[in-house]
């Protein structure tokens, strides 16, 4: 229980000190996640988005999180849509169902994303995104990380949009025993500022 509260104290601190342009809630049935996203517009051509969160679940499962992606319009010039890569950090403690299991470990996983916004008066987009960490370069007991997530959203004003999604978020420990924290529908909001 201690090493919760120090990633989640950790992530407040780190949260506060970052100007956020984003703040990200999503919930499922079983879990819950709150994600703050800034912007670093001296990264790479057109700047990278930079975000951290954490995600508890009914198991007392923590993963926090951190991320870089940078993302543009595609080649083509396809209007509404958008690609982006990047790589995203992992730090978790995992109980398991009843408590069974005792599992810390972290990963490096890289990753890319699409999002392809339909125009007209009540813009929705959808969003596709993956990361994959391989054993190489997952630390202490984790031996991989997989993790994809779909999404349909809905912008309800230009600061807000609301989502609909489902995710899949899979560890690997112990000789290839495979343990998903998250895997199931979510609902969430997002508010920039």
């Amino acid at each position: 229980m201690l090493r919760k509260v120090l990633i989640l104290t950790a992530l407040l601190v780190s949260f506060n000190n970052a100007s956020a342009g984003a703040i990200d809630f999503r919930v499922g049935t079983e879990m819950a996640e709150l994600s703050f996203l800034t912007q670093a517009s001296s990264f790479g051509y057109g700047g990278a988005d930079i975000g951290f969160g954490a995600l508890i679940n009914e198991n007392n499962d923590v993963v926090a999180s951190g991320s870089i992606l940078v993302s543009g319009s595609s080649a083509g010039n396809v209007n509404g849509l958008h690609f982006g890569v990047g790589a995203k950090a992992y730090i978790g403690v995992l109980d398991g169902p009843d408590g069974t299991l005792d599992i810390d470990g972290s990963a490096i996983a890289i990753g890319a994303r699409i999002r392809y916004v339909f125009s007209g008066s009540t813009p929705i987009a959808v969003l596709a995104e993956g990361y994959f960490a391989p054993e190489v370069t997952s630390i202490a007991e984790f031996d991989g990380l997989v993790e994809y997530r779909l999404a349909l959203e809905l912008e309800i004003t230009p600061s807000a949009r609301a989502y609909i999604g489902y995710r899949n978020l899979e560890v690997t420990f112990n000789e290839r025993i495979d343990y998903e924290v998250d895997d199931a529908a979510h609902v969430g909001v997002r508010f920039e500022f």
